[in-house]
Formats: C-alpha cells, sequence, structure tokens
C-alpha cells in the first residue's frame, strides 16, 4: 500500500514511518528498517535535479521518500515540508538509533529559523577533506 497506492488505488497518503536502526550497534534491531528494500521500492530517475524545489513537479511524480535525518533541524523542516506541501507522499526516516542521543546531532535554534529548509545534503565542514569542487562521486551509508 505504501509503495504502490496511488499508482494502484489512486489513494494518496502521507504517511511517516520513523524507522531507526540497530546496524551501527546501539541495541536491537527493533523495527526491522532495511534500507535497501525501501531504496528499491522507490520509483525515481538516479540523477538528482539541479533545481531543489520542493513542490516540484519531480517530487509530485516519485511512489515514496527515503530520508536519513542527521541533526534535529533537519527532523523539524523535513516533518514541516511533508505537512506543508501541497500533495501527499509517503516519507520513510530511516536513522541510526545512535543519533537518537548524540551531542553532535543537535541543533542550534538558528537552525529553526524562518526562511530555512530541508537540505538533500549537508557540506561537512571539516578542512581537511578534499576540496568540493574536486569530489567526482558521493556515496551514502547509513549504520
Amino acid at each position: 500500500m505504501i509503495a504502490s497506492g496511488e499508482t494502484k488505488w489512486n489513494v494518496r497518503q502521507g504517511i511517516v514511518l520513523l524507522l531507526p536502526h540497530g546496524f551501527d550497534g546501539n541495541g536491537p534491531e527493533h523495527s526491522s528498517c532495511r534500507i535497501e528494500r525501501y531504496l528499491q521500492l522507490c520509483d525515481d530517475d538516479e540523477d538528482v535535479p539541479a533545481d531543489d524545489d520542493p513542490n516540484s513537479l519531480r517530487m509530485q511524480k516519485v511512489n515514496m521518500q527515503v530520508v536519513n535525518c542527521t541533526t534535529s533541524a533537519q527532523f523539524f523542516h523535513l516533518l514541516r515540508r511533508q505537512l506543508r506541501r501541497p500533495f501527499r507522499k509517503p516519507l520513510i526516516v530511516a536513522s541510526p538509533k545512535k543519533l537518537l542521543k548524540s551531542k553532535d546531532s543537535h541543533s542550534s535554534i538558528e537552525d529553526f529559523k524562518e526562511g530555512l529548509r530541508f537540505n538533500r545534503v549537508i557540506a561537512d565542514i571539516n578542512k581537511n577533506l578534499v576540496a568540493p569542487e574536486k569530489v567526482k562521486r558521493v556515496i551514502f551509508c547509513s549504520g
């Protein structure tokens, strides 16, 4: 129903599944969140568009979104976006349990300001890394 509900039965839904996983060694795997299974159910193209408009036509055509929030502000903006959109799509939030209590995932009050929104990728500010213009491939990992 979550992956094909809109196509098969013409039922639009905005369900949000918060599925913390235990792949990082922080407790048992209660939710059985297999991120790869949800990613396989997505019917979106692998090419990321240059336009980051959250209400774009491309976003309206996908069957669901699978995300991994790493900060509390990102989670806030993600839920806010889910409610404010003029259309409904299922949202799968698959995050490591470690982030539930990690001090690194806390956000300052400035990150919740009006005008800010969910970012698909947060740039790393570590000075020892390769310059962003020299990066050719990005691999996303969770857990």
